[in-house]
């Protein structure tokens, strides 16, 4: 008779060696931000998918005509945001998204590499609203290019490819994370507590000197906090600053320990910059995004408005 000790360990030498036999797992990304080299040497390593996220009326011949090898087109203006009761910038709903990612041949298995053109401060947030949005669907394995398509193109040895994206049709289930997203109820609910709202804007927005043109009102959340995007993007180098230089030009409100934050804008587009920035680069505990926005916050009246100076 085999004795359950010698039984029970045939069980696990069965199963170490079936667990042995499948193939090794996806690359795993070492940060929220990655440089080229890195991703030169992981060109074509199981898992790597790379989404290249440049817009604008030719980004579908720019891309055809240059792109990392193995990327995949799913440029910013597409469907990665949304239009929802009048605002824009809104988060499509989890089956969309999930359809949409899926059709770019990613899987929940992917290391997402996310490729912005890499052409300022701005359109650096498109790469971390497209970050946010796959966090918000519970993937972690995902990073940003840093310095985006144009960092790739200062050294003459990266291999560029062209023509259509080769794409294998993949699975992707969202487990969406709703504590990182925020409510315009929730955020009015907010408005004078300990929560630290954050406003991602230039200063002439935030003082109410000029508004978006779907703002319907000028100025900014009541308490809010200006944090401009903007500084946090080095224009000489093209990159996102590194991070003790980041830390020093966050004020110590939000480094706080308990500290609690909504991150915001006009649409949830530079918003994502300080989101990042905070979240993951600071790695500072809570930390929400309001997609919705001075564009939809400004849309109820009954919702306060705080300005300095008149547009």
């Amino acid at each position: 008779m085999i004795s359950p000790v010698r039984a029970a360990s045939g069980i696990f030498l069965t199963f170490l060696v079936a667990l042995l036999s499948f193939p090794a797992s996806a690359t795993i990304v070492p940060g929220p931000l990655v440089d080229t080299a890195w991703l030169k040497g992981n060109l074509g390593a199981p898992g790597v998918a790379i989404i290249d996220i440049r817009g604008g009326k030719a980004a579908a011949q720019s891309f055809s005509e240059a792109h990392i090898p193995g990327a995949v087109h799913a440029p910013y203006g597409g469907e990665w945001r949304t239009e929802r009761n009048g605002v824009v910038g809104m988060l499509p709903e989890v089956e969309v998204l999930s359809g949409y990612i899926s059709g770019l041949g990613v899987s929940n298995a992917s290391s997402v590499v996310i490729v912005p053109a890499g052409s300022g401060a701005s359109e650096f947030g498109a790469a971390a609203r497209v970050y946010w949005t796959f966090k918000f669907l519970g993937h972690d394995d995902v990073t940003i290019l840093d310095g985006g398509w144009n960092a790739w193109l200062e050294d003459s040895a990266n291999p560029v490819a062209s023509g259509p994206a080769k794409i294998e049709q993949a699975t992707f289930m969202a487990k969406p994370r709703p504590e990182i997203l925020v409510e315009t109820d929730e955020v009015a609910g907010e408005v004078g507590t300990q929560t630290i709202l954050v406003d991602a804007r230039p200063d002439k927005q935030f003082t109410g000197a000029a508004k978006h043109a779907r703002a319907v009102r000028a100025g900014h959340i009541p308490g809010a906090l200006s944090i401009d995007q903007a500084r946090f993007y080095s224009t000489a180098a093209n990159r996102l600053r590194p991070r003790e230089e980041i830390a020093s030009l966050v004020p110590a409100s939000p480094k706080a320990d308990d500290a609690d934050i909504i991150s915001y804008c006009n649409t949830g587009h530079w918003a994502a910059t300080n989101w990042f920035v905070l979240s993951e680069v600071l790695g500072l505990g809570k930390v929400r995004l309001y997609d919705a926005s001075m564009v939809g916050w400004t849309r109820n009246d009954a919702l306060p408005v705080a300005a300095t100076v008149q547009p």
